[in-house]
């Protein structure tokens, strides 16, 4: 892991990094360097890692280390292993190495730095699914107790335990309930929990549908999201039930579109696509048949017609002959 950290691409997404140009997420951890803060010194990161984004070299976590409840305030209940074999001393020490100074939660830089030293890029599929593993709340945030119950449930303790479990994740993703439930858990991954927002900014919504949809993208979906960026603005948001419906709509609705009926209770903006699906699509067949058509200029489809002419005429001669 610590061979890796080098090699990934810096974030850019709003699923790790809300602003997507921030100077390469370091910023909080060197501030709690130069602030006198010593807990990064001494609170050492999980094992085997080799050296972490933020400097800090990786060190060997025993039990009698005894910085989690100095660092704290309250006496660490469990210094052993779980019944899965898991050290609870060492999630609590790697979420510390990302957490925030003033709150008790991974923020937005340290979610960066925690994609970093995972080496993916928070722009990716695997963040998502972690997220959805984890049952984060927030978009570029991780509660004390999200980090330790996600760790818990995907029996890992440290970032190459994580990372491990990675192939694992995607196959649970692509199981129809594992996906449908990770589909919901999107949306609500999307809203800003700070604005109290119940609908999905519409440029959120099709980066999140374009995510979502990595492993299994259905014929559909890149028309369905031409047709949401080429009208902004009779469409500034995505309702729960829309983004919900869509799903249904994929899984009901052949490429063709011939088996939908406004009759049933689909989403007005359904009825609005799928006219307008249906009417570039026949725009499309007739460019593709005028195109046809410009191929067979007089220049390209008279020698064709002479020889053959030419070859009927030698024809009739022959069997005149005869």
């Amino acid at each position: 892991m610590g061979q890796c950290v080098t090699k990934c691409k810096n974030p850019t997404s709003s699923l790790g990094s809300k602003s997507g140009d921030k100077e390469g997420g370091s910023k909080s951890h060197h501030k709690k360097g130069g602030s006198g803060h010593k807990e990064e010194q001494n609170a050492p990161c999980s094992k085997g890692i080799g050296e972490l984004s933020n400097g800090t070299k990786a060190l060997e976590v025993t039990v009698e280390t005894p910085v989690i409840s100095a660092v704290m305030g309250e006496p660490h209940k469990d210094m052993g292993l779980d019944g899965d074999g898991l050290s609870m001393l060492r999630i609590e020490e790697l979420f510390y190495c990302y957490k925030d100074e003033h709150e008790d939660a991974i923020l937005e830089e340290g979610m960066e730095m925690f994609c970093i030293d995972l080496c993916v890029d928070p722009a990716e599929f695997r963040v998502l699914v972690l997220a959805w593993k984890f049952q984060a709340a927030t978009m570029c945030k991780f509660t004390r107790k999200e980090f330790i119950d996600g760790c818990k449930a995907i029996k890992a303790d440290s970032l190459e335990g994580i990372c491990s479990r990675f192939p694992v994740m995607l196959l649970d993703a692509k199981g129809e309930e594992n996906f449908k439930d990770l589909y919901r858990f999107t949306f609500q991954f999307g809203l800003d929990a700070d604005e109290g927002q119940r609908s999905l900014q519409r440029d959120i919504a099709i980066a999140l549908w374009h995510l979502v949809f990595t492993q299994n993208s259905p014929s559909i979906l890149e028309h369905w999201l031409d047709f949401l960026s080429e009208n902004p603005s009779s469409i500034r948001g995505i309702s729960r039930d829309t983004w919900n419906m869509f799903l249904n709509f994929t899984q009901a609705i052949g490429p063709d579109l011939s088996n939908y009926s406004e009759e049933e209770a689909w989403p007005s903006l359904f009825d609005t696509f799928v006219e307008w699906e249906l009417e570039r699509r026949k725009k499309e067949e007739e460019q593709m048949a005028k195109e046809e058509e410009g191929r067979c200029s007089d220049s390209e489809c008279s020698p064709t017609t002479d020889r053959l002419e030419t070859e009927g005429s030698r024809g009739s001669q022959t069997w005149g002959g005869h």
